[in-house]
């Protein structure tokens, strides 16, 4: 946990976690409504999910969800954090929220040879896995800055950010609920956003057309 407050600015709190279970029909029907309501602000989810082979409840990875028909290239998306009732991740100014990436890399099935688009796929699984693990006991509010350790020397800088593309707005079934955008950056601009202002960091990053997008084979903005 040392780490998570390093991280995190030292703001998580020991929080009670929720110890009611959920039937079988209500997971089948939340995952329904779920989908829905992704598909409603990214499009029509791709067939094939990218299923951990130790399941995020007992220990193991977040499951990945693929959305190829929202804007060029590959969206990431997460369906654990929210249980059947709307609660799993501490509610921010906003509400409790599911969490998203993206890439322009086009999705690519390939798993038996190392692609550009495996090794993104793989980092954001280990993102999402790193703040799901948290995000009852911190919390994440938009336009904040967040490092995420990757077991590397060198951690990941990420902003995160509301997104609602042409004001769409996540909800399951008549619950309102949102998209946190992990938005993966250069050490400098994270450096930036947290001396100036995260919205003059995305405002420039829109201005580049390297907003939503995570990919880092590009120059920095600042």
């Amino acid at each position: 946990m040392s780490f998570f407050k390093n991280l995190f600015g030292g703001r998580n709190k020991e929080v009670e976690l929720s110890t009611k279970e959920f039937t079988e029909e209500e997971y089948n029907v939340d995952y329904e409504l779920k989908e829905q309501g992704l598909e409603s602000v990214l499009g029509k989810m791709h067939g094939i999910v990218g299923h951990a082979i130790i399941p995020f409840s007992v220990g193991g990875a977040v499951d990945m969800y693929y959305f190829k028909n929202h804007i060029k290239g590959t969206g990431f998306a997460t369906m654990e954090l929210l249980n059947p009732d709307g609660y799993g991740p501490k509610p921010n100014r906003i509400g409790t929220y599911e969490l998203v990436g993206f890439t322009k890399l086009d999705y690519n099935e390939n798993e038996e040879n190392q692609t550009e688009f495996n090794t993104i796929e793989r980092r954001f699984c280990g993102i999402f896995t790193t703040i799901e693990n948290y995000a009852s006991q911190a919390i994440l509010n938009p336009k904040e800055t967040i490092e995420v350790p990757n077991g590397t020397d060198e951690n990941n800088c990420l902003i995160l950010d509301n997104y609602r593309p042409d004001n769409k707005e996540f909800k399951i079934g008549e619950r309102s609920h949102h998209l946190l955008l992990c938005l993966e950056v250069f050490r400098s601009e994270m450096e930036f956003a947290r001396k100036n202002g995260s919205d003059k960091l995305i405002n420039l990053l829109k201005e580049k057309g390297f907003y939503p997008y995570s990919d880092l084979d590009r120059n920095p903005v600042v």
